[in-house]
């Protein structure tokens, strides 16, 4: 259920906030942002969730997520990880693995590179 459609121009989304009712222990975000996206018609790759809080006592979902119109604006304007919770697990994970083999291949190049050149210069 909708509670409120804000356009904010200054940063080019729009800021929905909404209530999923009885739902507190049962949903994703990926569901939420599923749920969205299909009441708005767009894309569920535009829809970024931001928040989804839940009261002690109640079953009730306040979930917060901003719309862009281009997906290059949130990443210019949100942090890493938002953008990295809204990918599948699976996907995640082989990303940010492929990431970090990256940077220790780099790392092992860098200190065979700084190895090698100290042994040839003793020489």
């Amino acid at each position: 259920m909708m509670v409120e459609d804000r356009r904010n121009s200054l940063l080019n989304r729009r800021e929905i906030r909404a209530v999923f009712r009885g739902e507190a222990g049962k949903l994703k975000r990926t569901d939420a942002t599923g749920k969205i996206a299909d009441q708005l018609n767009i894309d569920k790759k535009n829809i970024i969730p931001i928040s989804l809080k839940c009261e002690t006592g109640k079953t009730d979902i306040h979930a917060t997520f901003y719309v862009y119109d281009d997906p290059e604006e949130a990443k210019k304007q949100l942090p890493r990880y938002r953008l990295l919770r809204t990918l599948p697990k699976e996907e995640r994970k082989k990303l940010l693995g492929d990431e970090k083999a990256a940077k220790l291949k780099a790392k092992q190049a860098a200190a065979a590179e700084k190895g090698g050149g100290a042994a040839g210069g003793k020489k």
